[in-house]
C-alpha cells in the first residue's frame, strides 16, 4: 500500500525531495502511484534509497548505480551484481590511490624546495627524472 508522501520519504532518507524525483526520473526508484496529484510511495522505497546511498558513499557514479539496478536483467541475484561492480570499482580505487600517492610524493618534494626561481626548480626536476630513467 502506497502511503508515504514524497516529503515523508525525503525526511526519512535525509534527502531533498528533488533528489527523490530525480532518482525516480532516471529509473532508480520504481514508478509510484499518485493520489490526488501527490506521489505516494511504498515503505520499500526507503530500502532502494539506502542502496543508492551506500553505492554513492562507495564511490559509484549514477550510471554505475543505474547499472546495478537495471544492467543485469532480473536473473542475477544482488550479491552477484554487487560483486561484479565492486571488483571493477576496487581496481579503479587502487589506480586512484596509486596516483594520489605519486601526487603526495611530488607535493612533499615541492614542500622541501629551496630554489630561488622556477627555472632552477625545473632543472632540478629534469635532473631527477633523468636519474630515475637511468635506474630503470
Amino acid at each position: 500500500m502506497a502511503n508515504l508522501t514524497i516529503g515523508e520519504v525525503a525526511r526519512s532518507a535525509g534527502l531533498q525531495t528533488s533528489a527523490i524525483r530525480y532518482y525516480e526520473k532516471i529509473g532508480l526508484l520504481p514508478k509510484t502511484q499518485r493520489i490526488g496529484g501527490q506521489r505516494r510511495y511504498e515503505n520499500s522505497v526507503l530500502s532502494y534509497l539506502e542502496v543508492i546511498d551506500v553505492a554513492k558513499r562507495a564511490g559509484f557514479r549514477m550510471d554505475e548505480i543505474r547499472h546495478l539496478f537495471h544492467g543485469f536483467g532480473k536473473a542475477p541475484p544482488a550479491f552477484r551484481r554487487w560483486r561484479l561492480l565492486a571488483q571493477r570499482k576496487i581496481t579503479e580505487m587502487d589506480d586512484l590511490i596509486a596516483r594520489a600517492k605519486k601526487m603526495k610524493r611530488l607535493l612533499e618534494k615541492a614542500d622541501r624546495c629551496k630554489c630561488l626561481d622556477l627555472e632552477d626548480c625545473g632543472k632540478a626536476f629534469l635532473a631527477q627524472r633523468e636519474r630515475q630513467r637511468g635506474q630503470v
